[in-house]
């Protein structure tokens, strides 16, 4: 069998990927935070109640997360390229099929296939990353990706609440059909292809190897579980905050919307910091920092939420740092999580991509659970920070392993 071949970095520069991949991986988050200022509104239209629609964005992360250990190893296998295709082609028929869905049920299950689909984004550019670039390159597009990633979440909740109010809630649709579209035209027409083809890597005796392997390195479950309990706290939040602000705090769609900018503005704003100080120094440096944030957050939340009722403020300002010190998180731990991996980095950057959106899927059912919003904020977004906190600690002391050569058959 033919090893796969890495081409040369200069198939495609360091912007070019940083910028591809962060479209790429904007379909997921951005289909998420579109869709957010619309839920009490499809709450009504349906006729149906809160937990049916928390479901339908339960049911987005659960076919994130799932697709996640599919598409990234059938990149290994079939290529980047016609992964990516064949995974936006599922989001766009959901996409229709959410447009014109006749009930919530129809809509559940088509945000769920939504969810299928976007999550090719994800796997496949931490993976194009690994083909290329190793080390500080790797972890300044890991930081590009987020300064651009940054900007579609950041927007799309206020332009969602937008289109609501000038369209209705079946345009928020529409408009995921257009980034699906633009993301088939530039993959197709931009994208170079990283791997040769080799389905031999993903036969189930070479699959279940490789998955072995992963499972099997405490380095790289406990890396993924830091990543798990801090990104993954932010898709909790999406299911918690549409509720929290705007029913509990008496926040419009479109204030919903411009709030939000909270969130992602002070990642982004972290994310530029975090592009500066790559320049003169490592990136596992700055984790430590980042978590502090993410400390302070969770304590702020736990105890402002449950001594006065709930404000802007006291969620927002939180959320914020919280967000701000993913910045300083992201590009080292990502990089981590495949680095020691490369000829399966499709299925490390899958398994790992799939922890981080189960966190967003256990997190989201257990603010579910409890029910009170509130409640939910103040206690499942302390607990899955400060399990990330408690897996850096522990991982810090482990030493990176060498990278692991091809799993044969």
């Amino acid at each position: 069998m033919n090893a796969p071949v890495t081409p040369s970095p200069s198939l495609m520069s360091e912007r070019r990927v940083g910028l591809i991949g962060a479209l790429m991986v904007s379909v997921g988050p951005v289909s998420m935070a579109l869709y957010t200022p619309a839920m009490p509104e499809i709450v009504h239209a349906f006729g149906s109640t809160e937990a049916a629609v928390k479901l339908s964005l339960s049911f987005y992360f659960a076919g994130f997360a799932l697709s996640q250990l599919v598409c990234g190893p059938l990149s290994d296998g079939f290529g980047r390229k016609p992964v990516v295709l064949g995974f936006m082609t599922i989001y766009l028929i959901a996409s229709l099929v959410a447009l014109v869905a006749p009930s919530v049920e129809i809509l559940i299950a088509a945000r769920f296939f939504q969810g299928v689909g976007s999550a090719v984004g994800v796997a496949i550019s931490r993976a194009l990353i690994r083909d290329l670039f190793h080390d500080d390159r790797a972890a300044r597009i890991m930081n590009l990706q987020a300064i651009v990633l940054a900007v579609g979440p950041a927007f799309s909740p206020t332009i969602g609440g937008l289109i609501m109010i000038a369209a209705g809630w079946h345009a928020i649709f529409l408009a995921m059909v257009a980034l699906g579209v633009v993301v088939v035209l530039v993959v197709q027409f931009g994208l170079s292809e990283t791997v040769l083809r080799d389905t031999s890597r993903i036969r189930p005796a070479a699959l279940a190897k490789s998955y072995a392997t992963l499972f099997g390195s405490p380095y790289f479950v406990l890396c993924s579980l830091v990543i798990t309990g801090t990104v993954g706290s932010l898709y909790t939040l999406a299911t918690v905050l549409p509720f929290l602000l705007m029913d509990r705090v008496g926040l419009t769609a479109t204030e919903f919307g411009l709030g939000m900018l909270l969130q992602s503005g002070s990642f982004f704003t972290g994310s530029l910091i975090v592009r500066r100080f790559l320049q003169v120094m490592p990136a596992p440096r700055l984790v430590p920092f980042g978590l502090t944030c993410v400390a302070g957050a969770c304590i702020l939340l736990a105890v402002l939420l449950r001594v006065a009722p709930p404000s802007f403020l006291s969620v927002m300002a939180p959320v914020g740092l919280f967000a701000f010190g993913i910045s300083f998180i992201m590009p080292a731990m990502m990089v981590a999580s495949i680095a020691p991996f490369p000829h399966i980095a499709g299925a490390a950057s899958s398994i790992s991509g799939f922890m981080q959106m189960g966190g967003g899927l256990v997190g989201g059912t257990a603010a579910a659970l409890i029910g009170e919003p509130v409640t939910a904020a103040a206690t499942v977004i302390p607990v899955m920070g400060f399990t990330a906190i408690l897996s850096w600690l522990i991982w810090r002391q482990l030493p990176e392993p060498r990278s692991i050569p091809r799993i044969a058959d």
